[in-house]
């Protein structure tokens, strides 16, 4: 019940507060150098990745970054998700300039199917035979799962600089996703797991990468 209560909090939290904090710290943020930016990878996908940048040092920075796909069914399936990070970069170089080595910490509320659901299957019962359906056909469906993950992890990019104001932050990054989720049948809503609780699962995959446009305040 905890974890139920938890997951609603994280979800609502981070739908409705990840653009009204990126527009609040635009306003707010003054210093020079800071860049907002956008992911133009995903912007194809109708999926919204919008980031802040902010130097702290000559060599290091700090980039506070949302995701955001609001759809429920995108292309036929799940891909509903809501993710915040938090990233600390050192560039060998000078801040915001050329390569750059990083570690980030994420949370996300989700509503997916992994990559390993994205196909209909035949549904089994107890006795691991297939179900019927009333018209007499083998049940065949996909399935969802939804949950929240948190993940730390490292991640390394390149900055260039196109001008004195606009970029791009070519990077990808790697991480630690420990999940707590439940998994659903398509066709009726129903847990296909069999669990009363919460499915748990951990993995080491790739969680960020893209091509950011970045604009440097002034």
């Amino acid at each position: 019940m905890m974890l139920k209560i938890i997951m609603k909090f994280t979800e609502k939290f981070l739908s409705k507060t990840l653009l009204i904090a990126f527009v609040f710290l635009l306003i707010k943020i003054k210093a020079q150098q800071t860049e907002i930016k956008l992911n133009a990878a995903f912007v194809p996908l109708t999926m919204l990745n919008v980031a802040i940048e902010k130097p702290l040092n000559k060599k290091f920075s700090i980039q506070a970054e949302g995701f955001i796909s609001p759809w429920k069914s995108l292309y036929g399936k799940n891909m509903q998700f809501y993710m915040g990070t938090l990233e600390g970069r050192y560039y060998f170089d000078e801040v915001m300039k050329k390569w750059y080595i990083g570690a980030y910490g994420s949370i996300a509320a989700f509503n997916i199917q992994k990559w390993n659901y994205l196909r209909s299957t035949v549904v089994y019962d107890a006795d691991g035979n297939p179900e019927l359906l009333s018209n007499g056909n083998v049940r065949v469906t996909e399935r969802y799962q939804k949950g929240l993950a948190f993940i730390f992890g490292i991640s390394g990019g390149y900055h260039y600089s196109i001008n004195d104001q606009w970029g791009l932050d070519i990077y990808a990054g790697i991480g630690a996703t420990q999940s707590l989720y439940k998994g659903y049948f398509k066709d009726n809503n129903v847990r296909y797991d069999g669990a009363e609780g919460w499915n748990k699962s951990g993995e080491v995959i790739p969680t960020r990468g893209g091509v950011m446009l970045t604009y440097k305040l002034k």
